[in-house]
């Protein structure tokens, strides 16, 4: 005879968006997303039978963690009167569906000492005269031993509290200071192409097709030595160390900003102003009647004679109008070529991001899929080899992975 029917749990909107989240999230501990997904089985209408056997959890668990939610209810609706942001109300789920401290020995160390450490991870080593690029563990519990912060501790604990403050010392990551020599001409490239980007989705209906465009180059044909060995349970993949060079190709790539697919690509051996203006060309050929917006960087081969005299072509205008390249005229300077390539009355246009803003451009993106899929651990016998492995990658990318990223910068000042 089936038992009493569990009280029922009752979901706003925003609340059931912030557990959905947390429900898919990879990065969030497996607990958390557990417990998400038995509240919202819960709210549907599943008894803690139903929901255990989903989730493949005992019933129990499920009742323990309906009764929590159910008494945080209240709290959780005046926080969400009290218009709390989204991220105020997501920590409160996730504090929600925590476990309580459990006890055992207390903390040896006061939050005074433990803010003290902190700060010394995220100084300079060479300000306590240690001449190394950046703190261990077992240097910073020497050091805050010896400036007598705390009597004793070990790396260990050093390095458990460095984790729960998310501070890193032992990684780095390459950034450059685009430092503009005019911050208002700056902004306004940038938020000419997050424009473009917020755009495309309708311009595409329109039958205008904003493609992001860049070179890879000097991609290389290694072949290893010796086989790689597969992985095996208990074994990593195994990858010879030493490897045969057969040349470097380069790739150039539109990355189509609405659909996420890559059109077009073009692989050649060297990277030239007529190779760019023959791929741009090539692009163009794909569908004829289509207005193009190419998103590009400074590059003199992206602002060339050859690309202003095929952007003439296209839009009929007389090649014996366009000047003298290096004299006068449109081709006097590359200055006035790019304001030529930019006109947004041509059919073919182009969008330049500002020196220095790779990242602004969304191909790098995609160029960091083909490195991590293919490139980084691929062997490849010959430059034909590798050419066809790269266009195979970019049909299975477009059939299996291609969608649009989600561009969220729409400009803001930049900080270090």
């Amino acid at each position: 005879m089936p038992g009493p029917k569990p009280p029922a749990i009752h979901l706003t909107p925003t609340v059931q968006k912030i557990l959905e989240h947390i429900a898919r999230g990879y990065t969030k501990p497996y607990y958390l997303v557990l417990r998400a997904k038995m509240i919202l089985y819960a709210a549907a209408g599943s008894d803690n039978t139903a929901v255990a056997a989903r989730l493949d959890t005992d019933r129990n668990s499920v009742g323990i963690w309906r009764t929590r939610w159910l008494a945080a209810e209240p709290t959780l609706l005046t926080a969400e009167a009290a218009a709390l942001s989204e991220k105020e109300l997501s920590a409160m789920v996730e504090s929600i569906l925590s476990d309580d401290p459990r006890p055992g020995t207390p903390d040896r160390f006061t939050p005074e000492q433990l803010v003290e450490i902190i700060a010394v991870a995220c100084e300079e080593p060479q300000k306590s005269d240690r001449e190394i690029s950046h703190w261990t563990r077992r240097e910073l519990a020497d050091e805050a031993m010896g400036r007598s912060i705390v009597d004793s501790i070990s790396p260990r604990h050093v390095g458990r509290l460095l984790d729960e403050a998310e501070v890193k010392p032992h990684l780095s990551r390459y950034w450059l200071n685009a430092n503009p020599d005019d911050p208002a001409v700056f902004a306004e490239e940038v938020k000419k192409v997050c424009d473009c980007y917020a755009q495309a989705s309708e311009l595409h209906t329109q039958g205008i097709a904003v493609v992001c465009t860049d070179e890879k180059t000097g991609i290389q044909a290694l072949e290893r030595k010796h086989p790689t060995k597969p992985v095996k349970p208990g074994l990593l993949e195994r990858r010879e160390f030493e490897y045969e060079r057969h040349g470097t190709l380069c790739l150039t790539v539109n990355f189509e900003v609405a659909t996420g697919r890559v059109v077009a690509p073009s692989i050649e051996p060297t990277r030239t102003e007529s190779d760019f203006a023959e791929h741009v060309e090539r692009t163009m050929a794909t569908h004829p009647d289509r207005e193009w917006v190419f998103i590009v960087d400074q590059l003199n081969t992206h602002q060339s004679e050859s690309l202003v005299r095929l952007v003439a072509r296209e839009s009929d205008i007389e090649e014996d109008t366009l000047g003298v390249k290096g004299k006068s005229g449109i081709l006097e300077s590359m200055e006035t070529r790019k304001s030529f390539l930019e006109d947004a009355s041509h059919r073919i246009r182009f969008t330049y991001t500002p020196k220095h803003t790779s990242w602004l451009n969304q191909v790098e993106i995609w160029f960091s899929i083909l490195v991590r899929k293919l490139l980084k651990r691929a062997s490849f016998t010959s430059l034909e080899d590798l050419r066809t492995r790269i266009l195979n990658f970019i049909d299975y990318f477009n059939r299996t992975m291609a969608k649009p990223f989600k561009w969220t910068y729409t400009g803001r000042p930049l900080r270090a």
